[in-house]
Parts: C-alpha cells; structure tokens; sequence
C-alpha cells in the first residue's frame, strides 16, 4: 500500500509509521519543511496548499494527524486561534485536495478528539451522542467538518475521535510522571470527572484496523473500553508506580495556572464508548487501565 501520514513525526504519528513500514506500505509524509531525505515527503503549508498536488495521484489511503498542540501553555486568543486554523484549515485543504485527485484514495482517516462531546459528567457517549458547546467541541466539530470534501468525492472517510493517549514516549502520560514518581502526585480538582484513555499500541492497532474495514466511515472513538474517574486513574498510577497520591491540585490552582484549558481540557468528564469499534470486531490489547500502564511504563 502507499499511505501518505500528516503529523508524521508527532506522538501517534511516529507509531504509525513505524507500523505501516514494518507492514511493508511505502509511506509517504505531508511535511512542513523538508528534511534531508525528500524522497519520501510532500511539502504543504496547512493554511495555504500543498506543493506539487500532483504527487497526491495513486495513494491507497490517507491519514490525517497533523495539529497544534493542545496542552501547552494557557489559551491566549491567538493560541485558539492556531489551534482551530491548524486544524479546520488544514483538513479543509487536504480533503479538497485529495476530491479533486483523478486516481482518489480509498480512505482517508483523519484525527478528531472526543473533546467534540465537551464535558458530560457520566452520561455515557457513544458516536451518536450530540456534540458539546465548548470552545473544544467546536474546534472539533468543525474539524470534523472540513472533511466533508473527501467524502463527497466518494472516499471512504473516517473521523478518530482520540481519547487521552498514554505512552512513555510523549504526551499526557510523561507530564504527570515526574510529580507521581516524586509522591506528590494526586487527583486533579474533585476527581470525579470522567477520563476517557486509550494505550499508543491500541492506537495504532486501530488505525490498522480502520485502514482494513471497509465498512467503517464516519465518526470512530478511539478509546479503550474501560473510562475510569481522574481519581480511579490517580490511585491506578500511583500503584502501578508504588507511590502515595495524597497531594490533590484544586481546581482554583488549576484554573490560575491554565486558565479556560483547566475547565474545558483538564477538568473535563468524558465517560465515552468505543460503540463503533466494538461491534466491528476490533480486539483492545490493553482494554484496562492497570494492564496498560504496566505494560507502558515497563518499556
């Protein structure tokens, strides 16, 4: 196969194209600056276009991971503003892009988030639930949105509505550890909001998944099928690391150092389904948190 990856260096894009190559796809790289090694990259500017468009022809899929990086530093408007603009623009340029492709590919798989739902308490959410009203709903919603030009042109697509990803390598995980491995770790506010997570292997294991299922289009969450409260993740993690975790961080604190990010990314409930991906048949390799995190931090 000939995939092209965005987000190809990021966390989950790293996973993937390790796997893809080692399942012998020739992957291709939507890059932002070339590297010494062009053989395998396209240029494109997320805001403007991609450069040579033409090299688009013959790909078997597509997938989407590119984006600003949600949690670091406080929301100021002009970093909401790139978060949206990567995001919303970006996907709108490249799903045109790829409509507009004489020999179109079969699927085109791009990120979304389950911020999408905005925070619910425990209501359950599966991909039917309606979306939420917060800046992060509506950056995902949108984001969503901007693929509607690939489907119409008849390409599979498919939305990934990512969980919190947990890896030793980079992302949620790796942030709390310090603090935790210290002892001074702890639930965030009141603890009982929702968290929704998935392991880097699942990730990748249901990008795969989604790549070889042609009846899946549409929205997927991409979460493992065990959501637990950020107090039931705190004493989890701090198990798995044989480490107290009796310093709560009140919400007041949280909301003083991240400001709107504290209420609508870190406090947020959550509790969602993987609906779609169970009744396809997908199988979690780490579909509990205790397994996960062991097998994570023993890398």
């Amino acid at each position: 196969m000939k995939i092209l990856v965005s987000g190809a260096s990021g966390l989950v894009g790293n996973a993937v194209v390790g796997r893809l190559s080692s399942r012998g796809a020739h992957v291709l790289r939507l890059v932002r600056k070339p590297s010494p090694d062009q053989s395998s990259e396209i240029l494109w500017n997320p805001q403007k276009g991609i450069e040579a468009a033409g090299k688009l022809e013959g790909l078997d899929a597509v997938i989407h991971l590119a984006g600003e990086p949600i949690a670091e530093g406080r929301w100021t408007e002009d970093k909401k503003r790139r978060i949206r603009e990567s995001r919303v623009v970006g996907t709108k340029i490249l799903a045109e892009a790829l409509a507009g492709l004489e020999r179109k590919p079969s699927a085109f798989l791009s990120a979304s988030a389950i911020g999408y739902y905005g925070s619910r308490g425990s209501e359950i959410l599966t991909e039917e639930s309606r979306p939420g009203d917060d800046f992060l709903a509506e950056v995902c919603r949108e984001w969503e949105e901007a693929t509607t030009p690939a489907a119409r042109a008849g390409i599979r697509t498919v939305q990934m509505r990512f969980g919190i990803i947990l890896s030793s390598k980079g992302g949620a995980l790796t942030k709390m550890l310090m603090p935790f491995k210290l002892g001074i770790g702890g639930r965030l506010g009141s603890g009982e909001q929702y968290m929704s997570w998935i392991a880097i292997d699942d990730v990748v294991g249901v990008v795969e998944h989604l790549l070889d299922t042609d009846s899946l289009s549409g929205p997927v969450n991409t979460v493992a099928p065990s959501p637990v409260t950020n107090r039931e993740f705190t004493k989890a993690l701090g198990d798995v690391l044989s480490r107290p975790t009796i310093f709560p961080v009140p919400k007041f604190a949280m909301r003083l150092a991240f400001g709107e990010m504290a209420d609508v990314a870190l406090l947020a409930s959550q509790r969602v389904e993987p609906a779609r991906l169970k009744a396809s048949g997908y199988v979690f390799k780490y579909p509990e948190l205790k397994e996960a995190l062991r097998h994570i931090l023993k890398e």
